[in-house]
């Protein structure tokens, strides 16, 4: 027989409650921000009595902590893992931002917490790290010059129009766009840009490039 829990409604519920828990908060931490959404509000929104809830998670900073672990988990897989764009084509589509994506979660944790010993600043500050490593594996395969620093560049340049969009709620991604098209072509020889698209060619141009 499945495994019952009873929620705040009194009605009987099945598994699921983690998952539920972390939904409700996906959509409470983003439309309403951390500090402002309690545990009673998560609860009630995930149908969960606040025993079970913290049967799965010691506590609020751990749930904000998974939270973030699992927004995005394969670090802008939807832009680095394309096959259809060459090196170069996939650091600009790290810009291609819709105006109306809500502020980046982890920034935005990051800003409300004030505390870089929390676990979920921690997270904040892993994923980052990431995002600006994956950046920089993809300058290296464009034949970047210095790909860390180009890639660290471009980390910059996103987080800025993703704070600079919010703040003045204008589209500030084309701009960083242009900026980084710029960056992008500075660091990249130009043995290593011209007929850009194929990728055996590119494999063969850094191979000229370092011979």
């Amino acid at each position: 027989m499945t495994e019952l829990e009873k929620g705040p409604t009194g009605r009987r519920r099945g598994r699921g409650a983690r998952e539920r828990i972390l939904s409700a908060s996906q959509r409470l931490f983003r439309e309403q921000g951390i500090n402002r959404t309690g545990m009673d509000q998560l609860c009630a929104a995930a149908e969960v009595s606040k025993r079970t809830a913290y049967q799965h998670f010691t506590g609020k900073d751990e749930l904000v902590a998974e939270y973030l672990r699992r927004f995005d988990p394969s670090v802008l897989s939807g832009v680095f893992d394309r096959t259809d764009l060459t090196p170069r084509e996939r650091l600009l589509a790290a810009f291609d931002v819709p105006p109306t994506t809500p502020l980046c979660p982890y920034i935005a944790a990051a800003v409300e917490l004030h505390d870089p010993q929390h676990p979920a600043s921690q997270t904040a500050r892993d994923y980052k790290k990431a995002v600006a490593a994956r950046l920089a594996d993809t300058a290296r395969e464009a034949g970047a010059t210095d790909p860390e620093q180009l890639g660290e560049q471009l980390a910059l340049l996103i987080d800025g129009a993703a704070a600079r969009t919010r703040v003045l709620n204008a589209d500030a991604f084309p701009t960083a766009a242009a900026i980084a098209a710029v960056l992008i072509d500075n660091a990249i020889p130009a043995i290593a840009t011209a007929g850009d698209g194929d990728g055996d060619g590119d494999d063969r141009r850094r191979a000229e490039a370092t011979s």
